[in-house]
């Protein structure tokens, strides 16, 4: 299967309120998508964002989890800064059928509807 493009993932995470604007995406050489980006951790809703996409991405079903993985990534802080400016965070295909399209088809349908109402990110 060929994938030329991360750009529907994209623009859907780009409306999760404390997700920062600047997410890029790509492929490995070995034909697997990424795609990377920031979080505000200023915006009170972002560990809810964090937990919302770990439990779809890592852990959804114990049994038949989705082939993706969603971790954080840094530089050295001591040669860098703090998570304010230099920490990110990957998403990932593990498995070249299932697409970055398909993720975002995942997540569309487990999210907060609508996706960018900041309202439905709050959790009692």
């Amino acid at each position: 299967m060929s994938h030329t493009s991360n750009a529907e993932l994209i623009a859907f995470l780009q409306r999760i309120p404390s997700l920062k604007e600047n997410i890029s995406g790509g492929f490995y050489d070995n034909g697997l998508w990424w795609v990377k980006f920031g979080i505000d951790i200023e915006n009170p809703n972002a560990w809810n964002a964090v937990q919302e996409l770990a439990c779809i991405i890592n852990y959804l079903s114990i049994n038949e989890r989705l082939p993706t993985r969603f971790y954080p990534v840094s530089p050295p802080p001591y040669l860098n800064g703090g998570p304010r400016e230099f920490l990110s965070w990957i998403i990932e295909g593990t498995d070249k059928e299932f697409t970055s399209t398909n993720l975002k088809e995942w997540l569309e349908a487990r999210l907060p509807n609508p996706v960018d109402d900041i309202k439905q990110w709050q959790i009692e």
